[in-house]
């Protein structure tokens, strides 16, 4: 889960808090002084600037949209990532741009129905960011492909044995997928 910037601050301005109050609803350890509220209030202060540093935990999350009166759901994003898939960042950005903005039933047809490889690869993390938002009570008829990138990865080295002693090299290209989806507003 990720905090969606936009809606948390619109969430933030409709409920009338700021970031001290929004720090100060954020689980307290025992023992814990003058310095967690100062990085408390830090943390909140990054989410509503849109820096995801740093992550946000589930407790967390859910106790802030508690105190702003929302549904979690209504202010993030449920998102997958596949790290190192075997397939090059090009041929799975074909598949990302295809279902980028669509609803996640529409997204599924096209990547179920498509003759590449890489469109499994992409099922398979979209229908992961789909389980994660069914697990914190999203509707599931109203998500949508909010972001989906493929980024380049780690380029496996490797050389195929020619004649007269000659050695071609063999690039095997890896890709990061990333898959986001949220409720549609």
């Amino acid at each position: 889960m990720k905090i969606n910037t936009k809606q948390f601050k619109a969430a933030a301005t409709a409920a009338g808090m700021g970031s001290k109050e929004l720090a100060g609803v954020l689980a307290r350890p025992e023992g814990a002084g003058e310095k967690h509220d100062v990085l408390a209030e830090r943390k909140v202060r990054n989410w509503l600037a849109g820096k995801p540093q740093p992550t946000p935990k589930a407790s967390e999350i859910a106790a802030l949209a508690q105190a702003m009166n929302v549904t979690v759901p209504s202010i993030v994003r449920f998102t997958s990532v596949h790290r190192f898939a075997r397939s090059s960042d090009r041929k799975a950005g074909l598949m990302v741009d295809l279902i980028r903005g669509r609803s996640v039933d529409d997204a599924q047809n096209l990547l179920h129905f498509s003759p590449r490889r890489a469109a499994k690869m992409v099922n398979k993390i979209l229908k992961s960011a789909i389980a994660d938002a069914e697990a914190s009570q999203a509707d599931t008829r109203r998500l949508f492909v909010s972001e989906a990138t493929a980024d380049g990865g780690v380029i496996i080295k490797r050389f195929q044995p020619k004649d007269r002693g000659r050695a071609h090299p063999i690039q095997k290209r890896t890709s990061h997928i990333t898959v986001s989806v949220e409720e549609r507003r």
